[in-house]
């Protein structure tokens, strides 16, 4: 189980963000605690006024709210009654048990999750301390419950064995949510430092993030529009405005994406560089779908950079191993997109390192080079060699 905390300065947003998923039917309220009534009574209005009704104790708290996400591992085995369970016991070993809270259950993913709405402000108007929350109460919650609840621990187990992205395909589901997914999921688990590498992840997910034009207006204000991309990689239906999104990946936030995607990535340069040189050095020369093929292999994907014309101008590796990204020249001059299309040919020519007339000696006679050896060499005396005598005869 992983668990995942934010904070925030409205319950009302957090709070419409769910019901808005319960009105989509990818979501449930499944469970509510610190209500005189059962919640299904109650409106959204009412359900805001009861947080509320805390944070108006204290307004000079800014941040008085708190939205958790309990995600699960696919293969876990989980009915609605321990799901329940498991929310109210995580609520209660974080010391919010107490709290006025909401517990949905999502559709809205691949796994199974649930988040959870409440508010950090006490009924004597005082906030409930969160400083270092995650590692001091949320992880130590997490592992028990993992243990009570026989959950697939999340410590320990390799990344891309719990990524599992499905590219999208346009009318399956709704395109807001079918594009939500995987941004999300692309934001929480890749390093990327630019949108153009941002864009070369989402791509293998069939999804575009497009500024567009520069003399736009949408260009200058730094919008961002995302789409599903057909099998032409074209995009299809209607764009969605990146602020509608719950957690918001417009171009401002993702910058702060690209600073930390700096620092992320860096400890997988070297294996990602070893990984694409092992495939190259198998070869004197490629086709073009060998190597994406090749690459493919080593779970990394080979986006090529074009022009209009279709000239190759860069190239960028997407390692989904070890969930980051990089542009060639990034990696060094000999990963750059002309080093490398310098070697396309029109078929592979795979490197060999023996000479083709020592290969055909062994074919035949195996003793043959050393019999033609010993034709043209000069015996070899093994022992003392004898000293040559003194002359006896003497100069006059």
């Amino acid at each position: 189980m992983v668990a995942k905390i934010k904070y925030g300065k409205s319950i009302r947003g957090i709070l419409i963000y769910n019901e808005t998923k319960v009105e989509q039917k990818e979501a449930s309220i499944i469970m509510a605690s610190g209500f005189a009534v059962d919640i299904d009574k109650l409106n959204l209005d009412q359900k805001i006024q009861r947080f509320k009704n805390l944070t108006d104790l204290n307004p000079t708290v800014k941040t008085n709210s708190m939205h958790i996400s309990l995600n699960f591992d696919a293969a876990d085995k989980l009915d609605l009654h321990k799901v329940q369970q498991i929310a109210q016991v995580y609520m209660e070993q974080i010391g919010f048990g107490e709290q006025p809270y909401i517990a949905y259950q999502h559709l809205d993913a691949a796994h199974p999750h649930i988040h959870i709405a409440t508010t950090l402000m006490q009924k004597d108007g005082k906030r409930m301390y969160t400083h270092n929350m995650g590692r001091l109460v949320s992880e130590p919650a997490r592992k028990a419950i993992e243990l009570e609840f026989d959950l697939i621990k999340a410590e320990g187990r390799k990344l891309g064995n719990q990524l599992t992205i499905k590219p999208a395909k346009y009318g399956q589901k709704p395109t807001k949510q079918t594009i939500n997914s995987i941004v999300v999921s692309v934001r929480r688990h890749y390093a990327f430092t630019s949108l153009a590498e941002f864009n070369a992840i989402l791509g293998q997910f069939n999804i575009r993030a497009d500024r567009g034009k520069e003399e736009t207006t949408m260009f200058e204000k730094k919008g961002l529009l995302y789409s599903i991309l057909d099998e032409k990689r074209n995009p299809i239906g209607v764009p969605i405005k990146a602020s509608s999104f719950y957690d918001q990946p417009t171009l401002k936030n993702l910058e702060k994406d690209f600073q930390a995607g700096m620092v992320k990535r860096k400890p997988f340069k070297e294996n990602l560089k070893k990984r694409i040189d092992w495939v190259m050095q198998k070869y004197n020369s490629f086709t073009r779908s060998t190597l994406v093929n090749e690459l493919a292999k080593q779970q990394i994907a080979l986006v090529f950079r074009q022009n209009e014309k279709g000239m190759i101008y860069g190239l960028t590796f997407v390692d989904h191993k070890l969930k980051t990204v990089f542009n060639g020249s990034d990696i060094g001059k000999d990963f750059s997109a002309r080093a490398i299309t310098e070697k396309f040919a029109a078929r592979d020519h795979i490197r060999t390192y023996l000479k083709p007339n020592q290969a055909t000696h062994f074919l035949g006679n195996p003793l043959e080079p050393l019999l033609e050896k010993a034709d043209y060499d000069a015996p070899t005396i093994i022992g003392k060699k004898k000293k040559k005598k003194k002359s006896n005869q003497q100069n006059l």
